[in-house]
């Protein structure tokens, strides 16, 4: 990020025909440099090979995780180089560029300078015209602001949103795309029927690109999919309705809520006492499955979809990990490939949890009266119209 934004390669760019430097990113890396520095996305897991397929790509340079082998082949159709940068992943077809902290910049240097080199080979492009605008960033350190200011930052509003039934509880969507199932669709669905129900919904991973695609990661979302009183919150804080909170690897940032969440009281006293699931509807990898186990131990329950996972085979062993666990820890995981029996189950525990920490049934009737969400709706209505809708025959 720091080479693109470089004076003397910029002025390069220009010398062979560009207009500057261009940097984006999919999958894991282009969440961390998402909330770090603002880089935009440009897709999830799936649909890194969608991207070298427009034609813009001079290069791509990948990490160690969640990498398409179908990509060097792929590449050897168009201009693009394929990257590798971790001495731990060498791919067949692509150029080795290893990494050194020691020479950090001149490596990055290096690779751009490669990009610009090609870019004078670039043939007929196609780049879909459809964006989305999202508010990412939401690490464990900004939502403590966000709901207090620097002076007064503290969990204690989400806390009291929660034990009002405000904010029926909180579902943790994140994890993989799935070849094996719709892209996306899983993660469309459950996340649209949790703010229905007043659930407020924090995600990593290709499931948080997921839902900033669809629109999902933006204050004014909330006026159109949440719920009334969840609708409520975001409006008070200026909150999307779904958290955008890093890469795959970022569920610490979750955890260290749920613990925060647990210590500012009222709460229960532990992670498994509080009103939360967590879920990769479309998980496919290994890494997915060990978040999860980890989260499990931390309390909290965990579900993952669309398959029924390398465990399948043994009912013993399914019963071990969601009732024996839950009975030994607190936490437990579920393999569930139905889309309405995720929301069914997640919804059921996250009432069971309320129920037990003695807070009221949730009621969406109770809330949503304040009128503001109606706004700007009303605002585009003739004046007469508008009396009409706020005061009736009065």
């Amino acid at each position: 990020m720091a080479a693109s934004l470089d004076p003397e390669l910029i002025e390069y760019a220009k010398s062979k025909g560009a207009t500057g430097i261009n940097l984006a990113g999919i999958c894991c890396t282009a969440n961390e440099t998402l909330m770090r520095q603002g880089i935009p996305l440009a897709g999830n897991f799936l649909q890194q090979e969608l991207a070298i397929l427009t034609g813009a790509v001079e290069a791509m340079v990948v990490d160690i995780q969640c990498i398409m082998q179908a990509l060097a082949p792929l590449a050897d159709r168009f201009h693009t180089e394929l990257i590798t940068t971790s001495r731990k992943v060498k791919i067949k077809g692509a150029i080795h560029i290893e990494f050194d902290e020691r020479r950090a910049m001149e490596i990055a240097k290096e690779i751009i300078r490669r990009a610009i080199d090609l870019f004078p080979e670039r043939g007929e492009t196609f780049i879909p015209g459809v964006t989305s605008p999202m508010v990412p960033g939401f690490s464990h350190e900004y939502i403590n602001y966000a709901l207090g200011g620097f002076y007064r930052g503290s969990l204690r509003p989400l806390n009291d949103a929660v034990m009002a039934g405000r904010i029926r509880g909180v579902v943790a969507n994140i994890g993989c795309n799935n070849a094996r199932v719709r892209h996306d669709a899983l993660f469309h669905h459950v996340v649209a029927e949790f703010l229905k129900n007043d659930i407020l919904v924090v995600e990593t991973g290709c499931g948080a690109i997921a839902s900033a695609k669809q629109g999902y990661m933006t204050p004014e979302a909330a006026l159109e999919l949440a719920g009334p009183g969840l609708r409520e919150v975001c409006e008070t804080v200026g909150m999307p309705p779904v958290l955008h909170m890093g890469s795959c690897v970022d569920n610490s940032r979750i955890l260290t809520i749920l613990a925060q969440v647990a210590t500012e009281g009222g709460l229960g006293e532990d992670i498994a006492d509080i009103p939360a699931v967590g879920m990769a509807p479309e998980w496919m990898s290994e890494k997915a499955i060990s978040i999860a186990t980890y989260c499990v131990a931390s309390g909290a329950y965990v579900i993952m979809g669309g398959s029924k996972g390398p465990v399948s085979g043994s009912e013993e062993v399914l019963r071990i990990m969601s009732d024996g666990w839950e009975e030994k820890i607190g936490g437990k995981l579920e393999f569930i490939e139905d889309a309405e029996e995720i929301v069914r189950r997640s919804i059921e525990h996250i009432d069971k949890r309320r129920a037990a920490l003695g807070l009221p049934e949730y009621d969406a009737s109770k809330w949503g009266k304040s009128g503001d969400w109606r706004m700007p709706i009303l605002l585009e209505l003739p004046l007469e119209e508008r009396l009409e809708a706020v005061y009736g025959n009065r």
